[in-house]
């Protein structure tokens, strides 16, 4: 579903700046995988995110998705293949709008526009029923401004939005990062079930090692633009935090250092 060949990104080159933030990465992900992804400030996460989104062009390598070349594929056009969600729980919905008003947006995304009543009654049925499986009582508040919803309600409904046409790659960019750990926990209950369900193939940034490790079928780890630790399966469910580090200083030959990662061990 994802193939990531030979992806290089430096920023500001040629500059006393410049900086390689991806360096020959190389990505294989098989649909209804799901893959946490790791690694300390300036591994290259979120950088990859933002190369497949289309954020921007990469120097050198490829990118596909579902078999299709989107390399050189616009932003906007790339779109129709991905669902996202960002760390800010502000990102991704429009404030001034109603719930039912931004699940709409979302349910139209890709296809082609025209002049129609809004919302039909047995949409509004569909998205009550689909907010009721989040067990935030949002299915009573479909007429409320998204922009009067808690940080974790409204990383709920991002979450729908991003995969209510079944993209074939959803992206999660520390989705839970900004809310509080019950939130969190809440947010992350809400998106594994959402990905197995749907069976969707999916990328999730996390500085979570514990999340990491629980979430998904694949683990990997990323420093300095390449992944040096990747981990699956029976492998995957048996790592211990400690483990993993091992793996990690072991393939990069230093210790991983990064503050919010440890803390949140």
């Amino acid at each position: 579903m994802l193939k990531i060949t030979d992806l290089q990104k430096t920023f500001n080159p040629g500059t006393v700046n410049a900086k390689t933030a991806l360096c020959g990465l190389d990505l294989t992900l098989e649909d209804g995988d799901f893959v946490t992804v790791i690694g300390g400030n300036g591994a290259g996460k979120s950088t990859m995110l933002n190369a497949i989104a289309g954020v921007w062009k990469p120097d050198y390598g490829t990118i596909e998705i579902d078999g299709i070349d989107v390399t050189n594929m616009p932003e906007h056009k790339r779109a129709k293949f991905l669902g996202r969600v960002f760390q800010d729980p502000m990102k991704g919905t429009s404030p001034d709008m109603e719930i039912d008003e931004n699940l709409s947006i979302a349910a139209r995304r890709g296809t082609k526009r025209k002049l129609v009543w809004g919302i039909k009654k047995n949409e509004r049925d569909q998205y009550r029923e689909l907010l009721a499986t989040l067990e935030l009582g949002l299915e009573n508040r479909l007429s409320a401004k998204v922009g009067l919803l808690s940080g974790g309600q409204r990383q709920a409904v991002t979450l729908l939005m991003a995969t209510l046409r079944r993209p074939k790659l959803l992206l999660l960019d520390e989705h839970t990062a900004a809310l509080d750990p019950k939130t969190a926990a809440k947010v992350l209950e809400i998106t594994d079930k959402l990905v197995t369900e749907n069976k969707l193939t999916t990328l999730m940034i996390t500085h979570n090692m514990h999340d990491a490790i629980a979430y998904g079928n694949r683990l990997i780890m990323m420093h300095e633009g390449r992944i040096v630790v990747d981990v699956s399966g029976e492998e995957k469910k048996k790592l211990t935090i400690a483990q993993l580090l091992g793996l990690f200083e072991k393939a990069s030959g230093s210790e991983f250092a990064n503050d919010k990662v440890m803390l949140s061990k």
